[in-house]
């Protein structure tokens, strides 16, 4: 009975850690994917941190990647940026290789 608890308890923290370092992940992306669309934008350097919180803040409206590719679709058209809807999704995927690589150095 105890092997059993033991194990169930083993799961629920890999879970938990599992979650966490998602978390992470997504975050650290958003953020360098905040920096590549300032960088288009021409944004200044202090504009550029403000947009990066930005851009991790709207991942928050709603699961899944959606509300971040929206912002920033809009974002961008409306500075005048010639970058589609593919360019952005072929981009989060980049940076969120990049953002894994980085959680990994890390550690």
């Amino acid at each position: 009975m105890t092997d059993f608890k033991d194990r169930q308890k083993g799961e629920e923290a890999k879970y938990a850690m599992d979650e966490e370092t998602a978390f992470r992940v997504a975050a650290r992306r958003n953020r360098l994917l905040g920096e590549w669309a300032a960088g288009l934008m021409d944004l200044t350097a202090e504009e550029t941190d403000a947009y990066k919180k930005a851009v991790v803040q709207a991942d928050f409206e709603e699961a899944g990647d959606e509300d971040v590719i929206r912002k920033l679709v809009g974002d961008l058209t409306q500075a005048g940026c010639d970058v589609d809807e593919a360019q952005v999704r072929a981009k989060l995927e980049e940076k969120a290789i990049e953002a894994k690589r980085q959680l990994m150095s890390e550690s």
